[in-house]
């Protein structure tokens, strides 16, 4: 699997080396067929990777070929986050980025952390040839970033689904970026990012993928109720829509 193909409208299930668990409860199959049966509108949205002078504009913005982004969209990041991600690195020059989910966006996020003076990039994703692939990726621009190949385990925190086994981060992160698991380990996996809320330096701020769908729309009313001292909003600027918290200095 190579992150410059073009993918379909569900995302990489099979071979998703995970541990701690011995399968989906009846449960989860069926908030799995529950969401999956009203929220088909918000996937058929996201194959719309977004308009291509927009891509082209982006691209020229941070100094990328034309083909340096051939395919966006489905469960890619689509060209709105990308360009929501480079006016907030160009703005803020965050110098610790945690990314979960790497493809099109790494190589941005590198590229727009290059331009803003440098800081240091960790990905995670859960398949080992995709992350192989997407360092090559961003070699060939003269790019860098940590990028590692981590199983999936239970959700900490209560959260249903899975979350990466990152082990331990070390220090405040100024930028967390939210783009895996897939919805389709369960609706809410992605709530588990929120064990890692803690270490979100003061004024630093948290991006959520998929925000519009139905799940990613109550894993956000959990965060709210759960960490008063982050401000959430939903951006509507892509065509997925995406959640911004940022922590109250």
């Amino acid at each position: 699997m190579n992150p410059r193909d073009a993918t379909g409208l569900l995302p990489r299930i099979g071979k998703t080396p995970v541990t701690g668990t011995s399968g989906r409860s009846l449960g989860d199959w069926a908030a799995l067929l529950a969401f999956g049966a009203v929220q088909w509108p918000w996937l058929v949205r996201s194959l719309h990777g977004g308009p291509r002078d927009a891509k082209k504009a982006l691209l020229e913005r941070l100094d990328l070929p034309p083909d340096a982004l051939p395919n966006l969209g489905s469960w890619k990041a689509d060209v709105g986050l990308l360009t929501l991600l480079v006016d907030h690195i160009l703005e803020h020059k965050p110098r610790r980025v945690v990314e979960f989910g790497a493809g099109a966006s790494t190589l941005i996020i590198a590229r727009a952390m290059q331009r803003a003076g440098g800081g240091k990039l960790t990905s995670f994703d859960q398949h080992a040839d995709f992350i192989q692939a997407t360092g090559e990726w961003l070699a060939e621009y003269g790019l860098e970033a940590d990028l590692r190949a981590v199983p999936l385990r239970p959700a900490p925190q209560g959260w249903p689904g899975l979350w990466y086994d990152h082990g331990t981060l070390p220090g405040s992160i100024d930028l967390l970026v939210i783009d895996g698991p897939p919805w389709t380990i369960h609706p809410l996996t992605r709530g588990g990012a929120a064990s890692l809320f803690e270490q979100i330096a003061p004024d630093g701020t948290i991006i959520l993928d998929d925000a519009a769908r139905p799940g990613e729309r109550l894993v956000a009313w959990r965060w709210r109720r759960q960490w008063p001292d982050f401000e959430f909003r939903l951006w509507k600027g892509g065509t997925k829509g995406t959640l911004i918290g940022r922590r109250r200095g």
